[in-house]
């Protein structure tokens, strides 16, 4: 994407439905929905310059869009693979396995947690907190798509289904 994002009128419009749906004095409520469609636009991330155009387009400050970039998990700030690869780290999953599914894809991948593939398919997300379902767990998300009861096997399929 060119780092002049709001120079597209087809950016610029999305934004503009997306600030449609928040009260008119609140314009910091369409940053994490205006982040999250930047960075579909952005190959997976949003960079520091997309970050400051869309504060200077919402007229907030910088730091506004910043801590809800580097809050929010779905965010990315830096280039990552094609697939993004969550494994939920909190109790429930980590009772259940969840640190040996990790190891199992960092030797699947031959990436380490918080790296991308060589050929930019996959990137294993650092530890993620909670993906909201305990009761499948271990579990992880794929491009935020659920995952639960995992194995090494299921995890296998998944990955290769993938490639």
């Amino acid at each position: 994407m060119n780092e002049k994002i709001f120079d597209d009128e087809i950016v610029q419009n999305k934004i503009n439905e997306i600030i449609k749906k928040f009260p008119n004095d609140q314009p910091k409520s369409s940053i994490i929905e205006s982040l999250l469609f930047l960075q579909e636009k952005n190959s997976g991330y949003v960079s520091e310059s997309i970050m400051k155009q869309l504060s200077d387009y919402l007229k907030v400050e910088l730091i506004d869009v910043m801590e809800v970039a580097t809050f929010y998990s779905m965010i990315n700030i830096k280039p990552v693979g094609k697939n993004v690869i969550s494994v939920c780290n909190n109790v429930s999953c980590m009772l259940n396995g969840s640190d040996e599914i990790i190891r199992h894809i960092e030797k699947k991948l031959k990436i380490k947690v918080g790296a991308s593939t060589p050929d930019k398919r996959f990137y294993l997300k650092d530890e993620v907190e909670c993906l909201a379902a305990c009761t499948g767990a271990p579990m992880m998300q794929v491009n935020h798509v659920n995952y639960e009861n995992l194995t090494k096997e299921k995890v296998d399929k998944i990955l290769d289904k993938i490639k």
